[in-house]
């Protein structure tokens, strides 16, 4: 068996030229291109990794607005692709032109076959140490996230960036709706940071009477009220060196809310009944289902202490908007609750797979997450269908053909693919209409593991 060589795109308009680089370049899979819309056309169909571009191309060979025209047009479709200019002997104005608008080099005609060989070599290994660069990066950012579960782009978007926020001391303030996995996210930011082997101190302001929250944050000395037998520390002093992550932060007291912003300023607290201050180094995370904005143009939440809050902003997206998620996460669940309640094997059919990706989801993951279990422990048989998760009324088929071409319905359709059929790899290609040789090229366009 021989290696499979790499793939070498040539735009050039000159026959004789074509010939002599693709018997200079035979090391390499060569594709040649007259004019920009076959380079655009070949860039999509090979992916290659670099391109050598003549800038005196069709209709105007003399005139290089053609050349820059396909230069801006092939960085635009793939912005990693490393493109060497060829140019005349005398226009080194419009190389280094090209060079400013993204090329990786130049050379100028006629060229040496050795030194273009060179060129396109070192070309290729560059790209070759960026890719692996972004291997070992998103490998990194695995074991902090590991709970986090999603094929969905803007989902992975918010990973790295609570991935690249994690490492400072920073508050971050994580809006979405119930269930979409706000605290899961604050938990990653907390085991991707320093503070990582401290607590990780969590309180739902929502779920504790107003006249108890306080006592619970701050502590509260012996005597201070009826009933305070002891000195207790509060949930902010118990996070020292660690994480304060503070739920349904929308739900906090007014009165609190000013007392919870001079603990921000000063990281200072004081118990109740006590007069002594102590210092607390802590990172804040905090989360909310609610518009605060809103709340303060309602006079019911300080905008002082949201500026407080908000310095990194994270907006979770609703299940339903994350594409594939839904039967991705699904499956994942069968998966644990029948481990976990010692079913044997359970499968998720056809009906009930459709049925997951029709439904709205109002409760986000959590009821994802309730459904599922739900259907384990009461299920009969080893298959659940549609009508065991009591989503029957949305089981109408869904036609996930694959038709267009490098576009949005064509990611939409290979994330709706992985997810229904648990990234088997051969069943989502034969659900896509496509081979699996096509399918890895269409996962490595869109960035999926």
């Amino acid at each position: 068996m021989t290696e499979k060589r790499r793939p070498l795109l040539i735009v050039e308009d000159d026959p004789a030229l074509q010939t002599q680089m693709k018997w200079a370049l035979d090391a390499y899979d060569v594709a040649v291109a007259s004019n920009g819309e076959e380079a655009i056309s070949h860039v999509r169909r090979i992916e290659p990794a670099v391109v050598t571009l003549d800038l005196g191309l069709p209709p105007i060979p003399d005139d290089p607005g053609a050349g820059f025209e396909a230069l801006q047009a092939i960085l635009a479709e793939a912005p990693d692709t490393k493109v060497i200019v060829l140019t005349g002997q005398n226009d080194r104005a419009n190389a280094l032109k090209a060079v400013a608008m993204g090329a990786y080099d130049f050379l100028a005609k006629p060229f040496h076959p050795d030194l273009l060989s060179l060129t396109i070599a070192r070309a290729f290994r560059l790209h070759e140490l960026q890719e692996e660069n972004r291997r070992l990066q998103a490998g990194r950012m695995a074991p902090s996230l590991g709970g986090i579960l999603t094929r969905d782009p803007e989902m992975l978007r918010l990973c790295r960036m609570v991935e690249k926020v994690a490492p400072t001391n920073a508050t971050l303030l994580i809006r979405g709706e119930s269930g979409t996995g706000k605290e899961l996210l604050a938990r990653g930011a907390h085991e991707a940071s320093p503070r990582r082997q401290q607590r990780f101190v969590a309180i739902n302001c929502a779920a504790i009477p107003e006249n108890l929250l306080e006592s619970e944050l701050f502590g509260y000395e012996k005597g201070a009220f009826t009933g305070a037998v002891k000195q207790t520390p509060g949930k902010i002093e118990t996070a020292h060196k660690g994480t304060l992550f503070l739920d349904e932060i929308g739900d906090l007291p007014l009165a609190l809310q000013a007392k919870l912003l001079r603990f921000l300023q000063e990281r200072r607290v004081e118990r109740l009944g006590g007069r002594e201050e102590i210092a607390v180094d802590v990172r804040v995370v905090c989360a909310t289902h609610r518009d605060l904005k809103a709340l303060i143009a309602d006079g019911r939440f300080r905008e002082d202490l949201y500026y407080r809050l908000a310095e990194i902003v994270i907006e979770v997206p609703p299940l339903r908007a994350r594409a594939g998620d839904a039967s991705l996460l699904a499956h994942a669940f069968v998966h644990r609750f029948t481990t976990e309640l010692k079913r044997g094997t359970m499968t998720l059919a056809p009906d009930a797979i459709e049925a997951i990706e029709r439904h709205r989801w109002p409760g986000n993951v959590r009821e994802l997450e309730n459904l599922v279990k739900r259907a384990v422990i009461m299920a009969e048989g080893s298959v659940l269908h549609a009508a065991d998760l009591g989503l029957a009324e949305d089981a109408a088929g869904e036609n996930l053909n694959l038709r267009a071409v490098r576009d949005e319905a064509e990611r939409q359709a290979l994330l709706k693919a992985l997810g229904r059929t648990n990234n088997n790899l051969s069943r989502a290609a034969e659900l896509l209409g496509v081979s699996r040789p096509t399918l890895y090229d269409l996962m490595h366009r869109f960035g999926l593991k």
